[in-house]
């Protein structure tokens, strides 16, 4: 873990999205990673019936998009080499799979 501060705020933001929806955080927290581009699928760690319940549960959870920009906006990490160097230096020339990683860290 290289941010402990920003681990701690993701989790906080996914306790606030969960409790004004009724629901979980580990539901919000799933919910947000299935909605994210490129994932397919999530494992999940239940260790109970009750767990895996609550868990499966996120597969009918839709967060809206301003909760997909509050968890994306609070837990993006920063952009790695060499993204970072593609952004300062070929941002005219990028693929879409070079878009998908950078364009978030792009400003509009």
């Amino acid at each position: 873990m290289y941010d402990e501060d920003k681990l701690y705020d993701t989790i906080e933001t996914l306790v606030e999205i969960a409790d004004g929806r009724g629901v979980s955080a580990a539901q919000v927290a799933l919910a947000w990673l299935l909605g994210r581009p490129g994932i397919t699928s999530v494992i999940v760690g239940a260790r109970t019936d009750q767990q895996l319940a609550d868990n499966l549960a996120a597969a009918a959870l839709e967060l809206a998009p301003e909760e997909h920009a509050r968890l994306e906006a609070v837990s993006r990490p920063p952009l790695i080499y060499p993204h970072w160097h593609q952004r300062n230096s070929a941002n005219d020339r990028l693929s879409a799979a070079d878009l998908s990683l950078i364009a978030q860290h792009m400003e509009p």
